[in-house]
């Protein structure tokens, strides 16, 4: 084997040296990257404690409906009325209400369009281009007929985009609740032509639309200890900050037509046959597979009635924090019943079927392994049920109901990409009701609370149905083209989401990888499982912040984190782990003249006299035969002798036998704190592994050395060989260096 110049040290021996203080290294946030992060998180107080867990004094607001809407599908209209009744439990007395207005967001010239930068396409479709410059602007957005008080007295408004104050007569006191109405309408907005996270989808073919609504009603802002009234205006990308309060929602729509949504239907045999009902008990008593409640058969036939009658489907919704409708006459509807602790859950599905075979295969043993999956790593689903909506280029949660993309080709083939897309969107929308539907953040803050905690899980519970699902975010390389791109286009996680470049990858990809690296490199599973288990339950149901899962993170675990939140979510820093040298030594019992003055350091305040054993570098063999300066004959033992004359047979036949000696000079160029893995090969090919924690780089930000003392020679030594820790340049990680293939070759 090649002798090359790295650093060993016997671990028997510390040698006392004096070594020359460097400069801290400078990085995007405090040169300290171990300092705890009092300068970052909120004081704790009687709302919120420094464990993480709601104080004493936390309340919430709460927030009920009743809603009646009616769909005009020849219109595209959307015409309802509510009463919410709003509840004061906070210590503040308040003079307004602030309520959403989400639809307003697609206002021609509303400030959402306005703030948009703007640039020629050289290349138009026809309609695109007609729709931009040619026509009229469509109508869109709420209308706004009446607000209106228990008693009928019209109350006083003022709209500022998408939020609407509501001024009250008298201010609503701690302890108290409010009842008032609003009746608007708005068109409903064709979401594959105009985009927009809910609408309808047009088939051409039979003149069908199918609805995905959401966002459809006024709704009430939050008001919290954090920030008193969440009432940031709705841009397009934050999504919604909402309180929980009970639902009573009534929906009219063309007698032909299907509906799921959030809640429990009520009136099940007014809107289904007597044979669709029958279907649906069986569903739930079928725990392996689905059954057909509205079949094939069924759904052509009503694409074709056109029906001018009208029907009513009534849901009820207990402790929710919004709802969503989905309705078409296109619908087939299958379901079956999943087992979660100790209640039954029924996984649902409705689709067209132009979304057939492959939704009725896959779609409902998706939901149902989600709920699973999920439920083993946060809690037990607590609703009665879930449902994925076929509704293609959408992907959008709301509380028990999910629009998800993904269909077959016009001869019903799919391709392994769709089916594992769909298979992908459906798990990660159905999860959204544990985060943020119930486990309930600021989305319209912080994206990452949500998607990115969700992106987490999502990964998970690929990997539980296939190890070999090619999961998009989680594995630590999958992040690294984004963590090593130009600086000018990143963000810190901690960033609004409406000032992120990379959105998927900043609020999705990066706090999923941060979560799977805490759980299978920093923390290991048991300590993360039950730390993250910890946060699910202590928040769910409640609206917590950044700083209450990164205090629960590390008081659930006992693992100081806050070198890993610090550079992961406060900064863009990356990983960036090499080997700078490495040499090796050999035993001498032969004092040499370069270590004539060395002291062996004993205990915390002395110093050994010797014997002594010497450990010389292979790479300089002709040190050794230098003694003129050597220390005195009488410090040199045998190592041979001592052992005979230290250990009993029995002790000998188990000792260690350590031939070769390799000190190891690990480099930290990028500016990340990051645990050191480490893969010894031996020239017998047989291999070792090491893990050190991140402290390892606690009292110098630049280098760190570990020494291995083996039996058999070193072949090679690699950092990170799974890749596990995103390290953006694998140059680096090898000894000998190893070199890298081009993309060319």
């Amino acid at each position: 084997m090649k002798k090359l110049s790295l650093l060993l040290i016997f671990p028997a021996m510390l040698v006392a040296q004096e070594k020359a203080a460097t400069p801290k290294q400078k990085g995007s946030y405090d040169t300290n990257k171990f300092s705890q992060m009092y300068d970052l998180l909120a004081t704790p107080n009687m709302f919120r404690t420094a464990s993480g867990a709601p104080g004493p004094a936390y309340y919430q607001q709460q927030a009920d409906y009743k809603i009646d809407v009616e769909l005009d599908d020849k219109n595209s209209k959307l015409t309802g009325a509510e009463t919410i009744t709003y509840s004061n439990n906070s210590p503040d007395t308040l003079e307004y209400l602030w309520v959403q207005l989400d639809q307003n967001q697609a206002r021609a010239n509303g400030q959402t369009s306005l703030a948009e930068g703007e640039k020629i396409n050289q290349v138009l479709a026809l309609d695109g281009f007609s729709s931009k410059y040619l026509k009229k602007d469509l109508e869109r957005g709420f209308n706004i007929e009446q607000v209106k008080d228990a008693k009928g007295t019209p109350m006083s408004y003022t709209i500022n985009e998408t939020m609407m104050r509501i001024n009250l007569a008298a201010p609503l006191k701690p302890g108290e609740k409010i009842s008032f109405s609003i009746k608007w309408w708005y068109n409903i907005n064709n979401y594959r032509k105009e985009g927009g996270r809910s609408g309808y989808e047009f088939f051409e073919k039979d003149g069908n639309k199918l609805y995905v609504i959401a966002q459809f009603y006024p709704r009430m802002a939050v008001y919290n200890d954090v920030e008193g009234w969440q009432n940031m205006q709705f841009w397009g990308s934050g999504e919604f900050a909402l309180p929980f309060g009970n639902f009573d929602v009534n929906i009219t729509v063309p007698a032909d037509h299907v509906i799921d949504a959030t809640g429990e239907l009520t009136n099940r045999s007014e809107v289904f046959t007597a044979e669709q009902v029958k279907r649906y008990e069986q569903a739930q008593k079928s725990f392996d597979k689905p059954v057909v409640i509205v079949t094939q058969a069924e759904a052509e036939a009503a694409e074709k009635g056109f029906s001018e009658k009208k029907k009513t489907w009534k849901f009820s919704a207990k402790n929710v924090r919004d709802f969503g409708i989905a309705s078409s006459r296109k619908f087939i509807y299958d379901a079956m019943a999943v087992k979660i602790g100790n209640k039954t859950v029924m996984a649902e599905s409705v689709y067209p079927k132009e979304a057939n075979p492959l939704w009725g295969e896959t779609s409902t043993l998706t939901v149902a392994h989600t709920l699973k999956s999920y439920s083993s790593h946060t809690f037990d689903y607590p609703y009665p049920k879930a449902v994925s909506v076929s509704a293609e280029d959408q992907g959008m949660e709301y509380p028990m109901i999910c629009w998800n993309f993904g269909r077959p080709d016009e001869n019903g083939v799919t391709t392994k990409e769709v089916k594992n897309g769909m298979i992908g969107v459906i798990i990660h929308e159905v999860g959204h009701t544990f985060f943020p539907m119930i486990v309930n953040s600021d989305e319209r803050q912080w994206t990452w609370m949500d998607e990115g905690l969700n992106s987490f899980l999502e990964y998970l519970a690929e990997q539980e149905l296939d190890p070999t699902f090619p999961s998009r975010r989680g594995p630590a390389k999958n992040i690294v083209p984004y963590m090593s791109g130009d600086q000018k286009f990143l963000e810190p996680i901690m960033s609004n989401s409406e000032t992120i470049h990379q959105f998927g990858n900043n609020a999705y990809g990066k706090p999923a990888t941060g979560l799977n690296i805490l759980r299978e490199v920093v923390m290991g599973r048991e300590l993360f499982d039950y730390a993250f288990k910890t946060y699910a339950n202590r928040w769910k149901f409640k609206h917590p912040t950044p700083e209450d899962f990164f205090r629960t993170m590390e008081d659930a675990s006992a693992v100081d984190l806050d070198w890993f939140f610090r550079g992961w979510f406060y900064s863009t820093d990356f990983v960036d782990i090499g080997i700078k040298d490495v040499k090796q030594y050999y035993v001498s019992e032969t004092p040499t003249a370069d270590i004539k003055d060395v002291k062996v350091r004993k205990g915390r305040f002395g110093f050994e006299k010797g014997p002594f054993v010497y450990l010389v570098s292979g790479d300089n063999p002709e040190v050794s035969a230098s003694s003129k300066k050597a220390l005195k004959l009488e410090d040199v033992k045998p190592l041979a002798d001592y052992v005979n004359q230290t250990f009993s047979a029995e002790e000998k036949a188990s000792i260690k036998s350590p031939k070769y000696f390799y000190e190891v000079e690990f480099n930290k160029p990028g500016g990340m704190i990051m645990p050191i893995l480490v893969e010894i090969t031996y020239e017998d090919g047989t291999k070792d592994n090491y893990q050190y924690p991140a402290q390892i780089w606690r009292k110098s930000n630049d280098t760190a050395k570990k020494v291995y003392a083996t039996t058999k020679p070193v072949k090679s030594i690699q950092i990170d060989p799974k890749l596990l820790t995103a390290d953006i340049d694998v140059t680096n990680n090898s000894w000998p260096k190893v070199e890298q293939k081009s993309k060319f070759d």
